[in-house]
């Protein structure tokens, strides 16, 4: 979206603070002819792409234009691949989802089963569930995914909540 700062009624700075608000995020473009550095700093921390000041080149605002969508792009690629993580993560069974927090710990096979009291055996056919479920092909690939979703700074408070399991 390209918008003048000075529009009609509302500012450009006020209109991308409702867009903010109703959670509507597009990537914005400002430009102005009276902009002044606290004006660009607020849309930029508001999350503007650009703020362009007149007179400007039209290779800059081509330049811009094609920045924005490409982050834009990245970040709906992105939203969509956590979308995804968080759909697998939903169908782990509880007890796999407490093994996929206590392997992104650290904790090893052996160590899960004393903390939960199931044996080894048992803890290896969760993990292997749980493995297929998330289709990660290896831990670190796990481990990332695990990171994506917030699980590591889940872990503390779901280690801490039972008293280590």
């Amino acid at each position: 979206m390209v918008l003048d700062v000075r529009l009609p009624g509302k500012s450009g700075l006020d209109f991308q603070h409702e867009l903010n608000a109703a959670d509507m995020h597009v990537p914005i473009i400002f430009l102005t002819g009276h902009g002044d550095i606290p004006m660009s700093v607020r849309a930029m921390k508001a999350g503007a792409a650009e703020f362009l000041t007149k007179p400007f080149r039209e290779q800059d605002l081509l330049d811009a234009v094609q920045t924005a969508l490409d982050g834009d792009r990245l970040n709906l690629e992105d939203e969509k691949l956590t979308a995804t993580l968080r759909q697998r993560f939903a169908s782990l069974t509880p007890r796999e989802q407490m093994i996929l927090t206590l392997v992104v710990a650290g904790r090893r096979n052996k160590q899960i089963a004393f903390e939960i009291g199931i044996s080894e055996v048992t803890v290896k056919v969760h993990r292997t569930n749980l493995m297929r479920k998330m289709q990660a092909s290896s831990l670190a690939d796990l481990i990332a995914m695990a990171t994506k979703l917030g699980i590591p700074k889940k872990s503390a408070a779901i280690l801490g909540r039972t008293g280590g399991l």
